[in-house]
């Protein structure tokens, strides 16, 4: 497979004959490059003006490779062949290299040119492409491919360097300045000097000049793109400024993405810092990157979210109940964005707006990000491409883990994860109560690994000390909600009034279309005639988590195990028609304290109620969710009743309750490192990745029980 490298743009603020000057000095070998042994020139000539200059050299290098293969090879050094073209009159040079030593095997080509720079005729800018096709090598193809890319990344990183130096050598020895190339005198003719027109190769360059957009006034249009100037290249000293430090090779998968984008995108071309986050989220995989971002670029067309920030205006309930909002910036310069998530009414925003609002909400969050990493990036004079979020869990609770809140909720972060990659500097997760592992268990499968690792929780109360919260945040903006000085405009939430709930007709139809996804069934409870769900667990520490709603009457939960079966079916439980019996899986032999026990504390449900709960398993075996009719005489009652008590009342319609369920069992492997690394971080930070879900069990087995 063909590899390919493109360098950026390389600009040196002296004109190309002192750039040549430099150039030449580096000839016949230069001890600035160890592995450049010696060498010779093989062939020159020059046309009758002297304004071309054609060099052939036969250069020897010593490739940096193991010894062993070395001896496998047969060669101690390798042989290139280096063809410079100069051209005086057009200022411009061009070199061709390309590899002698295997060249039935390896195929390495190089590209290297001086032009005068577009903008600026006293200036002079240095471009570089290569590409290295290995066809067999002894079985040590990739081997050899380590070592070319290795040798490819050197050579860029020391070309500057080397010019740098022996323009500071000429300068030492008095040389700042070479005349311009002209034309000889012709006998009996004036000399005349012509102003030639900038060659073809160097076009427009976004980024260094003031035309191109890195003056003072205007200094974030380097960033914009124009789809109609395919030649544009990037500069290095604007990469390193506006998009940070990337490696040769990091700087040459952006450049090349970005040119393809420039050929084959129809519309409009995203800023270099988008493109460099889908390439950081493949690992800069360019594949990969581009199959990524092009599908995210077909989906922002689709759902304008170019003009998002221009023509999102968020409804009056969601500014009055949404808990979220920008504060200052973290210590790294970054937009702090602050949520209170435990102070929010998740259910009562979804029942009210629904999911679109929610999802145009947080989309509008992230594109506000974006505007804002792009403010800081000037403001502090370094590249900042994300932002740093502080989540405050106080007050989160079950109510939280109401299903189509968690629903909408993964949906959110599976559109943020495939369009908003690497935008997430830090996740700061403070107050984090023992209801937290369940949702990260629910929620962390949709977050990509990198992602994880930004994470950081605190479950403890003194976080403002070394090892927390000033850590990563200035103590003066600490907001006055976290015990600190600076006042923060971020609303407090609070319970959504019911009045405000879309209409029972948008409500049904949302819940019709929950039963067809099978997410929620619906069960009738009868007088006497309990309604029972039979749950298998094998292995201890295991959660079991349960969501309903009682649509009509009054309910008893509880929940029961039992280290032995019951006799009944799991699936025999249902009531299809009235008259018909809801099986019980408890016998009416069985003596609660002897043949099963409680687990839970009997929970009294309203009808309209929402209940959310889970259950940390101590032991495996059976356990068993019940809802049965709530009563008066229920209450009084000290025993489970009997079916034969039921068939008389059965035919009383004030008698019935329905409820809308939905149980999920969480593993004790996932839920155990979820727990370990909440319970790790009470004196301090704790990242939850992929180190911390795998921590020990045993440590997690003697605390998540309690």
């Amino acid at each position: 497979m063909v590899q390919e490298y493109q360098s950026p743009v390389r600009i040196y603020k002296h004109p190309f004959e002192l750039i040549m000057a430099a150039y030449v000095r580096r000839f016949p070998k230069c001890h600035l490059i160890p592995v450049f042994v010696d060498c010779e020139i093989i062939n020159q000539s020059q046309s009758e003006d002297g304004s071309l200059v054609v060099t052939e050299r036969r250069c020897t290098i010593d490739i940096e490779a193991p010894r062993l293969l070395k001896r496998i090879a047969g060669v101690d050094y390798l042989y290139f062949i280096q063809k410079n073209t100069l051209n005086r009159q057009n200022r411009t040079l061009h070199i061709e290299v390309h590899n002698e030593t295997f060249s039935n095997r390896v195929v390495v080509h190089e590209s290297c040119s001086y032009t005068v720079h577009p903008e600026n005729e006293d200036w002079t800018c240095f471009e570089q492409t290569a590409s290295l096709d290995i066809k067999s090598f002894f079985g040590f193809e990739s081997t050899a491919e380590k070592i070319a890319i290795k040798q490819y990344g050197s050579s860029i990183k020391k070309g500057k360097e080397i010019i740098e130096y022996y323009l500071r050598e000429l300068e030492e020895e008095g040389v700042t300045s070479i005349p311009r190339w002209t034309p000889p005198a012709v006998s009996g003719s004036v000399n005349v000097r012509l102003q030639l027109p900038a060659p073809s190769a160097a076009r427009a360059i976004p980024g260094n000049s003031a035309k191109a957009g890195l003056s003072s006034k205007d200094p974030a249009s380097p960033t914009e793109l124009l789809a109609s100037s395919p030649d544009d290249k990037l500069d290095a000293d604007y990469i390193r400024r506006y998009l940070g430090d990337l490696t040769p090779l990091q700087e040459s998968c952006l450049i090349r993405l970005r040119q393809w984008l420039q050929e084959n995108h129809k519309g409009k071309i995203p800023k270099d810092q988008h493109v460099l986050r889908f390439l950081r989220a493949r690992d800069f995989n360019l594949d990969k990157a581009r199959e990524f971002l092009c599908q995210s670029l077909t989906w922002r067309k689709q759902h304008q979210v170019d003009f998002l920030l221009d023509t999102w205006e968020p409804p009056q309930l969601l500014q009055d109940y949404y808990s979220g909002g920008w504060h200052h910036h973290d210590r790294d310069g970054r937009p702090l964005y602050i949520l209170r998530l435990g102070q929010m009414d998740t259910k009562g925003l979804v029942r009210a707006l629904g999911e679109e609002v929610l999802l145009r909400q947080i989309l509008s969050v992230n594109e506000e990000g974006l505007r804002r990493c792009e403010e800081n990036t000037r403001v502090f004079g370094r590249p900042i491409s994300c932002w740093t979020c502080l989540v405050d869990l106080e007050g989160l609770n079950m109510r939280h883990l109401w299903r189509p809140g968690v629903k909408a909720l993964l949906r959110i972060i599976e559109v943020v994860e495939a369009n908003y990659p690497e935008t997430l500097g830090r996740l700061l997760i403070l107050r984090a109560p023992r209801v937290f592992p369940v949702l990260w268990t629910l929620v962390s499968p949709l977050i990509d690994e990198n992602t994880r690792k930004k994470f950081l929780v605190y479950a403890g109360k003194d976080y403002q000390g070394p090892g927390g919260l000033v850590d990563y945040i200035e103590r003066e903006i600490i907001p006055d909600f976290l015990r600190g000085d600076c006042m923060c405009n971020v609303p407090e939430g609070g319970m959504v009034p019911k009045s405000l709930y879309r209409t029972a007709e948008e409500v049904e139809s949302e819940e019709n279309c929950l039963l067809t996804d099978s997410i929620y069934k619906s069960a009738s409870i009868f007088k006497g005639a309990p309604y029972e769900m039979l749950i298998e667990i094998t292995e201890a520490s295991s959660v079991i988590t349960w969501d309903f709603d009682v649509s009509k009457g009054d309910v008893f939960f509880n929940i029961y195990h039992s280290k032995r079966p019951p006799k009944k079916d799991a699936g025999a439980h249902s009531i299809t028609s009235l008259g018909a019996v809801n099986a019980q899986l408890i016998d009416k032999s069985w003596v609660l304290g002897q043949d099963y026990s409680m687990v839970e504390k009997a929970l009294i449900c309203k009808e309209g109620e929402s209940v959310q709960g889970s259950h940390v398993t101590r032991w495996p075996g059976f356990y068993i969710l019940q809802w049965r009719f709530h009563s008066s005489a229920a209450c009084a009652a000290s025993s489970l009743p009997r079916v034969d008590d039921v068939l008389a009342s059965l035919q009383v319609s004030s008698h019935k309750c329905k409820i809308m369920y939905y149980t999920e069992v969480l593993a004790s492997h996932d839920f155990r490192g979820s727990m370990s690394s909440l319970e790790s971080c009470q004196s301090g930070f704790s990242q939850l990745s992929a180190a911390t879900t795998s921590s020990s069990r045993s440590h997690a087995s003697s605390t998540i029980s309690r």
